[in-house]
């Protein structure tokens, strides 16, 4: 798949940095263009991609802290220079655009559902938000300010690509040591998703192109990606096992979401040396997790590439009734409550969380 991104915000610029780096290393050449936009000068300084400033007549460079209401009337004032900036990031080739963000922050949270609105009027193409929301200890108004976006988010977007910060953590590992971590991980998994019908290496027997990709999205409003990985036997014959397993970890325990198994539709990749891939291997793993998400539509395919080693990549869509998801949201609305009482901040009268189901 043919992509764009656009990060919004200190961690929306930092992933999306990620993102183009892990496919440049990759080789897969599957990102046209990345752009980091935000309202504080210092974040977008150590970037290595192209950036852009916003709001400076209302914050100066500074940014806009965790208010994401000014984080979205910032963008809007900004929306049609933001749009102007995306000749060379976004053109013909382009098969989807991703606006990067984490849900927490002020200009990521606000600004995020300003700048896929804009996308949506002027692109034919789909526009998803790949979403980070934040950790259960990262404070009540990034709670708050989560919730209310990826609200908005769903009416806007696509779909919404979640990764929830808890859940490629360490036991005792802060949020902030993990950044870098987490990008990584991110990057790994969503390059695989985006690589698919890119430069690979061989043919695969089944390999698997971005119409399935962007058919599995079609699914549902959320979205959330599992991975797992393990040495490859040379011989396929007996990499069955190894292949039914990875899938099992990844949909189990390697999910972006954790405890999240249900679903609307599902794609599975299964990445590798094409001789070490029995076809055999990935049409039970597509059965497996047809029967595990309780979805009729369990897309599978095969993604060649130079390694000694499986991948079995897991992409889930229509994951409303996840535990995980529906936990969130409640510590949302509660932090929502707490700020309203703390705060008379005009930013969170008349926000209801309500009926997001």
């Amino acid at each position: 798949m043919k992509a764009a991104l656009i990060g919004i915000g200190q961690a929306g610029g930092k992933l999306s940095e990620a993102l183009l780096a892990e496919d440049r290393r990759a080789g897969y050449d599957a990102i046209r263009g990345a752009l980091a936009v935000n309202t504080a000068r210092t974040d977008l300084e150590p970037l290595d991609i192209d950036t852009m400033l916003v709001g400076q007549e209302r914050v100066k460079g500074h940014g806009v802290g965790a208010d994401n209401e000014l984080g979205a009337e910032v963008m809007q004032s900004d929306a049609r220079e933001v749009m102007g900036e995306l000749d060379g990031v976004v053109d013909p080739k382009t098969e989807a655009i991703f606006v990067v963000a984490g849900l927490g922050g002020g200009t990521g949270s606000g600004g995020a559902p300003v700048i896929v609105d804009e996308l949506q009027q002027v692109y034919e193409i789909p526009v998803y938000a790949l979403g980070i929301l934040p950790g259960r200890d990262e404070g009540g108004i990034y709670q708050a300010n989560a919730g209310r976006s990826l609200k908005t988010l769903l009416g806007e977007a696509d779909s919404v690509l979640l990764v929830d910060n808890d859940a490629w953590r360490k036991s005792g590992e802060s949020v902030t040591e993990a950044y870098d971590a987490i990008n990584e991980r991110i990057a790994r998994r969503v390059g695989i998703v985006l690589a698919a019908g890119e430069n690979i290496e061989g043919v695969g027997e089944s390999v698997v192109d971005s119409s399935e990709v962007i058919n599995t999205l079609k699914s549902g409003d959320m979205s959330a990606l599992g991975f797992a990985n393990a040495d490859a036997a040379p011989d396929a014959g007996e990499n069955i096992n190894v292949i039914t397993s990875t899938t099992r970890k990844a949909l189990l325990t390697g999910m972006s979401v954790p405890e999240t198994t249900e679903a609307g539709a599902a794609l599975v990749v299964v990445a590798g040396d094409t001789d070490r891939i029995p076809r055999k291997g990935v049409e039970k793993a597509r059965s497996w997790v047809e029967e595990e998400t309780r979805s009729m539509q369990v897309r599978g395919g095969d993604f060649p590439v130079d390694s000694e080693k499986i991948a079995t990549t897991v992409l889930l869509s229509g994951i409303a009734r996840s535990p995980r998801i529906e936990d969130f949201m409640e510590r949302a609305k509660e932090a929502n409550k707490e700020v309203q009482a703390e705060e008379e901040h005009e930013a969170f009268q008349n926000d209801d969380l309500d009926g997001l189901f």
